[in-house]
């Protein structure tokens, strides 16, 4: 086995991997990934000791951003997946149609652990530098269409920086669709409160500056981005823990939708913008 040295954000990627791996080893799993699951056994980390009982958050998370990538591969032959904040997700292994060029991004800590079990392949590249350093775009060939994700990525930057990504991937790579997920506002504040949020006694969650309610997702993201050409909030489907196994009915009912996180799917204007969002 091999052991890690990682903080901060980047040690988060353990966190996912944590939570995905365990949901593979179910009977029941939600998720098949077995590039996951060798990973998980290969690296010597106390996972339960910092991160604690594994939830299917994780899982059900990559599950509909894989099939949401999916629908567009299927309309963008041989296009560009962009990867941001990409850690030791393994959705290329997971839906590779053997046409898509993929780009993984990430800042070098994460990268250089990524390499140890993923190596970059002719169609899955690997570019080390920070999602708010807009020179991965240069390394994007948006001839057929390119679709951008960031999971559990964005909550990490300011509002400000949020913006200013969007606004920028929305200049330089029109046309383009974009996924990434949310949390609530509540959470935010008490990841960043004084104490912080303490997942058990051993770990500590990283400060998460940037929250937003769902319902409030679409009015922020019209104005930022005066191209916008569609924009649609997808909540989680399904936990299996209490209480977070409430959370699909909660994000249903008006009064509590602003309580849960979400995911968001973005269509932007412009060069390449020749279909529409099939979900």
């Amino acid at each position: 086995m091999s052991g890690v040295d990682l903080g901060g954000v980047p040690e988060t990627m353990l966190w996912t991997l944590h939570n995905r791996a365990s949901e593979l080893l179910r009977p029941d799993a939600l998720l098949r990934d077995p590039e996951a699951e060798r990973i998980y056994r290969a690296i010597a980390y106390d996972y339960r000791r910092s991160f604690g009982t594994p939830d299917a958050s994780h899982a059900v998370r990559s599950l509909q951003f894989d099939e949401a990538v999916r629908d567009w591969m299927r309309r963008h032959r041989g296009g560009t997946v962009v990867e941001l904040g990409c850690g030791l997700e393994t959705q290329f292994q997971r839906i590779d149609d053997g046409r898509v060029q993929w780009l993984c991004v990430d800042v070098p800590e994460s990268i250089d652990v990524r390499e140890r079990f993923l190596p970059p392949a002719p169609r899955c590249r690997h570019l080390r530098c920070s999602a708010l350093d807009a020179s991965w775009i240069d390394a994007v060939d948006p001839a057929r269409g390119v679709f951008v994700t960031a999971q559990g990525l964005l909550m990490y930057f300011g509002e400000d920086e949020v913006r200013g990504l969007l606004q920028t991937i929305a200049r330089r790579l029109p046309g383009s669709e974009v996924m990434f997920d949310t949390i609530p506002e509540w959470f935010s504040r008490m990841t960043t409160r004084e104490r912080g949020l303490w997942r058990t006694p051993h770990y500590r969650v990283p400060p998460m500056p940037w929250g937003i309610a769902p319902a409030a997702l679409p009015a922020r993201l019209r104005e930022w981005l005066p191209t916008l050409q569609d924009v649609r909030v997808i909540p989680y489907r399904r936990f299996r823990s209490f209480p977070a196994v409430l959370m699909p009915a909660l994000g249903r009912l008006p009064g509590l939708r602003a309580l849960v996180p979400a995911m968001a799917r973005v269509r932007l204007g412009g060069a390449g913008n020749t279909s529409q969002i099939g979900l």
